[in-house]
């Protein structure tokens, strides 16, 4: 049985969580298993461009730890402690560090740094050419989604409900906003957006912010999702994918509630579905494309939210974010699979296994076209999808 990624904040939860877990696996409950892979007729070739050995760590459940891009690099961390930068033509390695923190978050990279976070809420900066450490500081509270980085802020999401700003020169606090974070919740936090004067964030309580970046005065805050049900398993709610913003408008998606698109300077609902993620999201030009919680993925228009396709044929495989590419779409799975899908219906294109682990970081899609992948224990994989 695949664990239920859940974040207990009282011990008492802890035990809660352990028996609803314990329930979830009794022969009398039916538990849907991994959708079996079939045979299909291929339309695209999955082509590997490189590969690096990245990671040490053993893999992790739900942490947030995914590549990152900025020049000809490209950055990675593990949960051991190591951040590695790597050409981005080929996949040499340029450098790696042993920052001796149990990485949980991150890289962020941008303005010449990379920044990781750690379990115990320990930040460490390191300069992007050479590896070498900048600044440590800490925020005693763990870190699951990657540091934001612009030339004003380094701004990261921690586990206790708080956004806080940091400089990039030295790490001092500039600034910290908090929101109530419900008493169970799953694991994990939504990356923030952040543009040249706002930081837009999703919270474990189907909010989303946006705060002014000098200061972290909220200018607007909209519900996408209320919690309903009668027990705490049931009203979990949380945005722990990351917000999208294209344009003008966000785009953010709950757990067990609803999909939204806002309006970037005043958070006004353009429209709302009911749909279930905790995976995430992708958008380009033609429609948002989602993980769903239960292995499906769902393509809505992007100005209306209708429905285009649901394709199910990959449900409960544990599905990464899409990756869109043209007319493909990508995703990774529980097994180290690696699934292209036509952008147009949902029809399965192609398949390649390319790692031993899941592929669980959110994939990186580069401007030619490739997608870089990290399975769970930090290695890399870089593809391109053509025509067959």
């Amino acid at each position: 049985m695949t664990p239920h990624p859940l974040r207990p904040w009282l011990g008492t939860l802890l035990l809660a969580v352990g028996l609803a877990s314990m329930a979830g696996c009794d022969k009398d409950k039916n538990i849907d298993p991994p959708a079996e892979l079939t045979k299909f007729q291929s339309t695209a070739v999955i082509r590997k461009v490189w590969s690096a050995n990245a990671g040490d760590g053993e893999p992790k459940m739900r942490l947030g730890l995914g590549p990152a891009t900025e020049g000809e690099m490209v950055y990675s961390a593990d949960h051991e402690g190591h951040v590695s930068a790597f050409a981005l033509q080929n996949g040499r390695r340029v450098w790696r560090i042993d920052t001796k923190l149990p990485l949980t978050a991150g890289p962020g990279v941008g303005e010449g740094i990379v920044v990781a976070g750690a379990s115990h809420g320990d930040i460490v900066a390191l300069d992007a050419k050479t590896g070498k450490t900048l600044w440590k500081t800490r925020v005693n509270s763990e870190l699951l989604s990657a540091p934001v980085i612009v030339p004003r802020a380094v701004v990261v999401r921690a586990v206790d409900g708080r956004v806080i700003a940091l400089a990039p020169d030295d790490g001092r606090q500039l600034w910290s906003m908090e929101q109530q974070v419900p008493r169970l919740s799953l694991r994990g936090t939504s990356r923030p957006v952040v543009t040249t004067d706002m930081v837009i964030a999703g919270f474990d309580n189907g909010r989303v912010l946006a705060l002014n970046l000098a200061d972290g005065a909220t200018l607007w805050d909209s519900l996408v999702s209320p919690p309903s049900g009668r027990t705490e398993l049931e009203r979990l709610i949380d945005i722990d994918a990351a917000v999208r913003l294209v344009g003008d408008d966000v785009y953010a998606v709950t757990y067990q509630g609803r999909i939204a698109r806002l309006a970037r300077d005043s958070g006004q609902t353009w429209w709302s579905r009911d749909l279930s993620s905790y995976h995430g999201l992708a958008v380009d030009g033609d429609g948002v494309y989602v993980s769903t919680a239960d292995g499906k993925v769902v393509k809505m228009d992007s100005a209306t939210g209708v429905e285009a396709w649901s394709q199910d044929v990959l449900s409960h495989r544990r599905l990464s974010v899409p990756a869109v590419v043209g007319e493909y779409v990508l995703v990774g799975d529980y097994d180290g699979y690696v699934h292209v899908l036509n952008a147009h219906d949902g029809a399965l294109a192609a398949r390649e296994h390319v790692g031993g682990e899941r592929m669980a970081a959110d994939p990186l899609v580069l401007q030619d076209g490739t997608v870089i992948f990290q399975d769970a224990k930090g290695d890399l994989v870089a593809l391109r999808v053509e025509p067959r």
